[in-house]
């Protein structure tokens, strides 16, 4: 069975970069000019005969690579093609750790004040789409699947609701290094740190408790200690791949 579901996770994730790679054609070849609306949410999974779930990966991933835009109420809209040299954090290097760690101070600012903002402002319906994030993470733990896109999506669920577009605008950003990268421990490509999903769920499950119940100050607290454990974990590996390679004594 956890086999089944991973496979279908990763059919999904095949779709949607499948879709993104049509749409981003379209962009780049001037289909769709700036300032153009992309076909519906409706309108793609149509087309494409996928759930709406596949089509919104497909538009996150172009919305990471800064050329759409999602305007509230009225759709996906083209952007203006930048070259890769003027867009900011553009040199990122998420497979050194001086750099992830440089990421995640930043994200500790950035993203506790986020929480809180979340736990004030969310909407109903924002609630249900925080909750369905967290489940879904959840999910591919259980299965064994890749977790990185759905610990994203749960981050950006909680930036779009503090009703401030510039917070899911800076997470889509900086989306290439958010989520740790198990290689810097020797794992697989693409695999998370060792001891990165221990705590997962648990840390999540408090923040996302305490946006539901509308409490700013809780949800700072536990986004600073799910962000600060990872920030710990790091320099600790950073300190333990130095001491590696100090010289020996004779």
């Amino acid at each position: 069975m956890a086999s089944d579901a991973q496979a279908e996770v990763q059919q999904g994730q095949s779709l949607a970069s499948k879709i993104s790679s049509a749409l981003r054609h379209d962009l780049i070849s001037g289909v769709f000019r700036p300032g153009d609306r992309l076909p519906s949410e409706s309108t793609l999974t149509r087309e494409y005969s996928v759930s709406r779930t596949v089509v919104r990966e497909a538009i996150a991933i172009l919305r990471a690579d800064g050329l759409v835009e999602a305007r509230k109420g009225a759709g996906v809209f083209a952007l203006e093609i930048r070259r890769e040299a003027d867009r900011p954090f553009n040199d990122l290097a998420t497979q050194r750790i001086s750099s992830v760690i440089e990421l995640l101070e930043l994200r500790t600012v950035f993203e506790v004040e986020s929480a809180a903002l979340a736990a004030l402002r969310r909407s109903a319906a924002q609630i249900e789409e925080i909750y369905e994030a967290h489940r879904i993470v959840a999910q591919c733990l259980k299965d064994g699947a890749p977790t990185r896109d759905a610990d994203f999506n749960l981050h950006l669920a909680i930036a779009e609701a503090t009703q401030n577009r510039r917070f899911p605008e800076f997470l889509q950003l900086i989306r290439t290094g958010i989520i740790p990268r198990g290689d810097l421990q020797g794992e697989a490509p693409g695999s998370r740190p060792k001891d990165y999903n221990l705590h997962l769920q648990e840390e999540h499950g408090l923040i996302v408790d305490a946006i539901i119940e509308g409490d700013a100050d809780a949800a700072r607290v536990h986004m600073k200690a799910h962000l600060r454990g990872s920030l710990e974990r790091y320099k600790a590996l950073l300190r333990s791949q130095r001491a590696e390679r100090a010289p020996q004594p004779a």
